[in-house]
């Protein structure tokens, strides 16, 4: 790849969350400057901020996203928790209800869970990787209040990015252009790289769309009293008979976030009395009693992007060189399966694997990364696909058979890992993004998913936990 007019390799990466952050990981080393090009300025302090549309909702790290992020930054997860993010041991700490039943309480100790608010997380992430790259031999700069408009270059590569100011000229707009080695979108599902690509030259790359018309809405809460709180958080996903659902889990500073959801028809109000009522609809009661133990912190926030949607950029010709996309951009799920975060660390890896495993930036390095991050990206993409699918949209792509075999199956499988700590192992090994969904159909897992008899789970929530 060609430097830039000054002699030195850069990169610029659009989007300074935490996809972006953790592009800036991937490349250092490689380049030896990287900007990041924020629209928003970056509060002080662990605040909520408006760019990030999500932040006020339930996030959480799945172990394999822990794994990625500790690779990428050592230090990140403890990090995290001395900033008081909670730790979930699945399926120990979350109690979870589904249409035949309440999950038995394994004490597996295999997969941690980080619960955490997104300002948090946001800064934590943000200062480990500044920090690093103080201590690497590649600059990084932070132009904030900036917005990307525009790529530059022609069809076959990139060669930069038009920028404009959000502030601090007269009219507020100033333009110019950046050059760049490499240029990585980490922007979040408002991606414009699909509408870039026609002032290049090129035709949008394919795109597929899964959506379960879910919308859903959080509030924080805080136990009455600390000492008769749950032990462990509850989950109540929605089913086909009862297309409600809800998720509440702690957070740092002893502080709770309820997220209640709703597919087409269903979806939760805003309003905060309706709110309360929403929950005793849902397909248990247990969350609901548990509010009557809590007080509110916050209003009610509503969300309702949620649809599955994966732009194919690593397929043959989709992507110029000197271009990568990363995180939300490229492949966006359905947050309520909370896999954006770790699918995001799990990206930027494949990425900064793909660097070093390849001697650096070279002709055709951008394309094969890309490839990579969807390698990344498939397990995720699946479970969230296959169980949306039952809400699709007609317009979305319609399922074949392998499809409707295979939600046939993971829905016999779930039932059956409510009970078996067999199977259920495995589920969690797939779902916590730790082994390929291979793993789903071993002969072990196999047999005992389909000959096994289909058996309830739990009449209510356990409060024994088991030894296996």
């Amino acid at each position: 790849m060609a430097e830039d007019s000054k002699g030195g390799r850069t990169a610029i990466v659009i989007g300074g969350g935490l996809a972006g952050m953790l592009a800036v990981t991937a490349l250092a080393g490689h380049v030896d400057v990287v900007t990041v090009v924020e629209r928003d300025r970056y509060p002080d302090g662990q605040t909520f901020r408006k760019g990030v549309p999500q932040a006020r909702h339930l996030h959480i790290l799945l172990s394999g996203g822990q794994r990625a992020l500790e690779e990428l930054l050592p230090g990140t997860v403890a990090a995290l928790c001395e900033a008081g993010a909670r730790s979930l041991y699945l399926p120990r700490d979350l109690l979870t209800r589904s249409a035949t039943g309440w999950q038995r309480r394994f004490d597996e100790r295999r997969h941690l869970t980080l619960s955490v608010t997104r300002p948090v997380l946001d800064t934590v992430v943000r200062e480990q990787v500044l920090r690093a790259a103080a201590a690497s031999a590649t600059r990084v700069e932070v132009l904030e209040a900036t917005e990307a408009i525009g790529l530059t270059g022609d069809a076959g590569r990139v060669s930069g990015v038009r920028v404009r100011s959000r502030g601090g000229d007269a009219g507020g707009r100033s333009e110019r252009e950046l050059p760049a080695t490499v240029v990585v979108d980490a922007s979040g599902r408002g991606s414009r790289t699909p509408q870039w690509y026609a002032a290049l030259g090129r035709t949008a790359p394919q795109e597929e769309t899964v959506d379960a018309g879910l919308a859903y809405a959080t509030r924080m809460y805080r136990p009455k009293d600390p000492a008769t709180a749950p032990d462990a958080g509850v989950n109540v996903p929605g089913w086909p008979g009862c297309p409600r659902g809800a998720a509440y889990v702690p957070v740092e500073d002893g502080k709770w976030l309820l997220t209640v959801s709703g597919v087409r028809g269903h979806h939760p109000p805003t309003d905060e009395a309706e709110f309360t009522a929403f929950t005793a609809t849902i397909g248990d009661p247990y969350v609901h009693e548990l509010l009557a133990q809590a007080e509110p912190l916050s209003p009610v926030h509503g969300f309702r992007d949620t649809c599955n949607r994966r732009r194919h950029y690593e397929r043959p010709g989709a992507l110029p060189e000197g271009f990568l996309v990363l995180g939300d951009a490229g492949c966006t799920f359905n947050p309520v399966y909370g896999q954006g975060m770790s699918v995001a660390a799990l990206g930027a890896l494949a990425v900064r694997t793909t660097l070093a495993d390849g001697g650096g930036l070279r002709p055709g390095t951008t394309a094969e990364a890309q490839r990579a991050v969807a390698r990344a990206v498939e397990p995720a993409w699946l479970a969230a696909v296959g169980s949306d699918r039952p809400y699709a949209s007609p317009d979305d792509a319609k399922a074949g058979l392998g499809e409707r075999l295979s939600t046939w199956y993971i829905d016999r499988l779930f039932a059956r890992a409510a009970i078996d700590p067999v199977v259920g192992a495995a589920f969690r090994d797939v779902f916590c993004l730790t082994a390929p969904p291979a793993r789903l159909v071993a002969p072990q897992i196999f047999l005992r998913t389909v000959f096994l008899p289909r058996r309830p789970g739990l009449p209510s929530p356990p409060a024994v936990i088991e030894r296996v």
